[in-house]
């Protein structure tokens, strides 16, 4: 995987249209798989890379699916096919940090292994 510097400016853009509500809604980008988190303190993309790589815990690579919870994030950090990345963070109105990464080319979608 290489960095990506047009996802991570399609990122940048899209977080700074976030900043007033920091809600964690995707773009509807069709050009990347995204990845969405938002956090307090100094939340770095590491921070927010780190928490969709806890999610393993909850797939199941067999059944590929999450046998409990949230799975999908952690699916699209190690998917095979994603080539690419461009990550942004900005700072919302209440304080927090809005953390978007994008993944190119997208993937990630249901009943395709990750890897």
């Amino acid at each position: 995987m290489v960095w990506n510097d047009k996802g991570a400016d399609f990122a940048r853009n899209y977080v700074n249209q976030r900043t007033g509500d920091c809600n964690l809604v995707h773009s509807g980008s069709r050009s990347y798989g995204e990845n969405l988190a938002k956090g307090s303190g100094d939340f770095t993309g590491k921070a927010a890379v780190d928490l969709w790589v806890l999610e393993k815990r909850n797939y199941d690579y067999k059944s590929n699916s999450c046998v409990v919870g949230e799975c999908r994030h952690y699916t699209q950090v190690v998917l095979r096919n994603s080539l690419r990345l461009g990550c942004a963070r900005a700072r919302c109105n209440n304080g927090s940090w809005f953390v978007s990464c994008n993944y190119a080319p997208p993937g990630n979608f249901i009943g395709q292994l990750p890897y």
